[in-house]
């Protein structure tokens, strides 16, 4: 089979990322050594500090300053707060839910349900949906019929759902004598591309989906190059090719389809109408927790203490909308942006700003969790560690009111994993040691800050706890093993272009070169395939997932999905380029009118 090269992947070491000029706002929107003992440094290492920029790893003045005002986003007013646009949306919801319960064709059942999906509003509908599914799976409705379209259809909403026995043996109707697609499917453009978006759901072992989606993906791409119409299967298959479904976040994709779907000849006026005010509820919803997040940012004073560090709150908060935009996830999404910004101040005081002596210092205050270690830290320090520990605490607290249960040894050493892989790191830059691709991965794959990240995650996610997840949790399940491996690999690639200037350790695709004297464009290939098979594993963990952990399955895949989009160009994190810019503007600050 021909490698499948990733849209976002295939130029990753050229990105070319929009460094932003000073712009205007957008019209929218010295150490004590008591206490703690000192580390011994060999002379060899000492005399490697001594000759590495004043023993700090670079400059302090790396990253440019927010462009998101703070006075500007507590400034946010919305009217779709307003009691009279619930009304209108809960009557529209009745309109819609009543056309979903009269359609008896399974193939228009699906077909809405995917619209609905696409439209970000099945939450709306979960209940009725889960039945509609459930009837169509016990059916076995289209086995028979030869319609690609509803099997590729019915077989990747399924599988999305993460609990249904779906085979990829599905789709043996339509090979020939040679286990390969018939040939004749090569015109049917619609089953074309619902099977190609239903091959990003293949598991280890799916060989027919490897094949579907080489033989799907080759003749998208015939029909787009003879294409010159602009009618919605053209803006589809475009859309897919760009990125499949499987890899998009939802929210930003409803801002997308919603367009799309208005200009559908058949398209449902309730609808078109709920998707559009549903989305500027909620949008409304996600700027209150957006401005709660940034007066916690303000009062922490990281933003302006540690002047060499990110100041990202806005793009800290858009992953959390990416990860969780239902309405009732508030505090879920206040909580991860606050992990998020303080995974990326402590990652750039590593990184950019601290001296191989302080951060093994501060690594091992953040080991020890104990304040009273805290006056050993330089000033700087100082308040990055309260602001952790007090977040930390915070996060327990809550916890334990709901749940009963004590939660901070868990988060203590996710953090202190999370500070030794960053130390790692820093050694390795400080000796010039050049890792091999294995040894690099085994470290990165946490100092990704994924683990800690989906920790957070699943304790601040609603009704998700017992002592057997803990467990699962603690021993870095397969879930978060596979989501950090894809971050981490697609974040090199991203953000290999910054990184390079401002001074960095190999990554992936240097540790794969250096090992193996390999080409870029063949380490392109190897990263990519595995990431490719990396997908496959995670696929299958959301297939086994049980009902109490879905939420947290779900939330990691969109973790890895949010990675995809923030990267696409570069680093969309850090460089605040125009196309990240214009994403944060039509998911919080622009309505739909």
């Amino acid at each position: 089979m021909a490698l499948y090269q990733f849209p976002l992947l295939s130029n990753a070491i050229i990105f070319k990322t929009k460094m932003l000029q000073s712009k205007p706002m957008p019209s929218l929107p010295t150490v004590k050594t008591s206490g703690v003992p000192r580390p011994i440094q060999c002379k060899a290492l000492a005399t490697i500090v001594s000759n590495r920029k004043d023993s700090s790893r670079g400059s302090a003045n790396h990253f440019q300053p927010s462009i998101w005002d703070y006075d500007y986003i507590q400034s946010i007013r919305s009217d779709f707060v307003e009691e009279s646009h619930l009304e209108e949306r809960d009557r529209l919801k009745g309109e819609v839910r009543v056309m979903l319960l009269t359609l008896t064709n399974p193939v228009e059942q699906l077909e809405l349900i995917d619209d609905l999906q696409r439209l970000g509003v099945a939450y709306h509908f979960s209940q009725e949906i889960r039945k509609i599914m459930e009837k169509i799976y016990n059916n076995d409705t289209f086995k028979v019929n030869n319609n690609l379209h509803a099997m590729a259809l019915e077989f990747r909403l399924l599988r999305q759902q993460g609990h249904y026995d779906v085979s990829s043996e599905t789709f043996d109707g339509f090979l020939d004598k040679n286990s390969n697609f018939h040939s004749r499917l090569s015109s049917d453009i619609k089953g074309l591309l619902s099977l190609y978006e239903a091959s990003f759901h293949s598991m280890e072992g799916d060989i027919v989906l490897d094949k579907a989606r080489e033989f799907s993906s080759t003749h998208l791409k015939e029909f787009l190059n003879k294409s010159n119409e602009d009618d919605e299967i053209s803006l589809l298959v475009s859309h897919a090719l760009e990125f499949p479904l499987h890899w998009r976040i939802l929210r930003l994709d409803t801002r997308w389809f919603i367009d799309i779907y208005e200009g559908r000849p058949s398209m449902s006026p309730a609808l078109l109408d709920l998707a559009r005010l549903d989305f500027n509820i909620v949008q409304a919803i996600h700027q209150d927790d957006m401005k709660n997040v940034s007066r916690w940012w303000k009062r922490t004073g990281l933003g302006e203490k540690l002047s060499f560090a990110r100041d990202r709150m806005v793009e800290n908060f858009i992953w959390t909308v990416g990860l969780a935009f239902e309405p009732h996830l508030g505090n879920f999404r206040r909580a991860m942006s606050k992990a998020n910004a303080l995974i990326t101040t402590i990652d750039d005081i590593y990184d950019v700003h601290g001296t191989l002596e302080d951060l093994t210092l501060f690594t091992e205050v953040v080991n020890r969790w104990d304040i009273n270690s805290m006056d050993e830290l330089p000033d700087y320090m100082k308040i990055c560690f309260l602001a952790l520990y007090n977040f930390v605490n915070e996060v327990a607290f809550d916890f334990l009111k709901e749940n009963g249960c004590n939660i901070i040894p868990h988060l203590k050493k996710m953090w202190a994993d999370l500070c030794k892989s960053y130390l790692v790191e820093a050694k390795w830059y400080y000796r010039d040691y050049k890792p091999s691709f294995h040894e690099y991965l085994e470290n990165a794959w946490i100092s990704i800050s994924v683990p800690v990240a989906l920790f957070h995650a699943y304790f601040s996610l609603p009704n998700s706890t017992n002592k057997e997840d803990l467990i699962w949790l603690d021993e870095y399940s397969n879930v978060i093993r596979c989501s950090s491996t894809i971050f981490r690999l697609v974040n090199d690639l991203g953000t290999a272009k910054r990184e390079k200037v401002t001074g960095d350790i190999p990554k992936s695709v240097e540790c794969y070169m250096n090992e193996t004297g390999a080409s870029e464009a063949d380490t392109h290939k190897h990263i990519n395939s595995l990431i490719c098979e990396t997908w496959k594993k995670l696929n299958e963990e959301v297939s086994n997932s049980s009902y109490n952990s879905r939420s947290f399955v779900q939330v990691a895949v969109n973790l890895v999905r949010m990675c995809l989009r923030m990267y696409q160009h570069g680093d969309g994190h850090t460089v605040q380029d125009d196309e990240t810019k214009n994403r944060i503007i039509s998911l919080l600050f622009k309505p739909i009118v």
